[in-house]
């Protein structure tokens, strides 16, 4: 299960300039997984990227991981 954790941090860390202040937490449901990501105020805006793309890309990514585990997660991004 971490597998989708390791993922989200992976990509997220090539994004962003502080790469150190990148956080993820994966918080398990019964049938949904919720993965949090957390990174620096300055790096905020690489992460959602213009007009939610970059952000929507994400989660995009993490869907289709998800599915092809047969497991359901949703990506949070934390202020």
């Amino acid at each position: 299960m971490t597998d989708l954790k390791d993922l989200i941090e992976n990509i997220s860390k090539y994004l962003v300039d502080l790469p150190d202040e990148v956080e993820v937490s994966e918080i398990k449901g019964e049938q949904t997984t919720v993965i949090e990501l957390k990174v620096d105020k300055s790096d905020l805006g690489k992460i959602i990227g213009k007009q939610g793309r970059t952000a929507k890309a994400l989660r995009t990514i993490l869907n289709a991981a998800s599915t092809k585990l047969r497991q359901r997660s949703v990506l949070e991004i934390i202020e």
